[in-house]
């Protein structure tokens, strides 16, 4: 199913871990429709500024894959509004600034341990811009 001209719902839902551990990680109508929205809003955008296409390696994840994998209860990916992706020809760094220095209405904007970019997108953005580091096995949220 295609979500936008670039982005179609298996790339922003598909795991290796849950089907690793037989979860079912297929999101339902009111998740699509914000996966479709973070693909129109952030993500077609982000790719046209780039100039390159961007990598989604984990969208929606469902409470259980979720928590499988460490994450809150919280995390914007169980709502279909975040992913975490990359941009072909750029740095993690790189790729950050850029959205961050745009006007792309994103949520939350969080360079992930400097390996990837996690972007999220709901109706009445944030713009927050954070960095997130492990101190002592710990994930800590500094501001960019």
């Amino acid at each position: 199913m295609r979500l936008s001209e670039h982005f179609d719902l298996n790339e922003l839902t598909v795991s290796q871990e849950a089907v690793r551990l037989g979860i079912d990680n297929t999101p339902g109508l009111a998740e699509i429709a914000c996966l479709g929205d973070l693909c129109i809003h952030v993500l077609e955008p982000a790719r046209e500024l780039a100039g390159q296409p961007i990598f989604p390696s984990s969208g929606f994840r469902c409470l259980a894959l979720n928590r499988a994998i460490g994450s809150g209860d919280n995390s914007q990916h169980i709502l279909g509004q975040a992913v975490d992706c990359l941009a072909k020809g750029y740095t993690v760094q790189d790729f950050f600034e850029l959205i961050r220095s745009s006007n792309i209405p994103y949520d939350q904007l969080i360079q992930e341990y400097s390996r990837w970019v996690h972007i999220s997108y709901r109706a009445k953005p944030r713009r927050q811009a954070l960095y997130a580091v492990k101190e002592n096995g710990q994930t800590k949220y500094e501001a960019a």
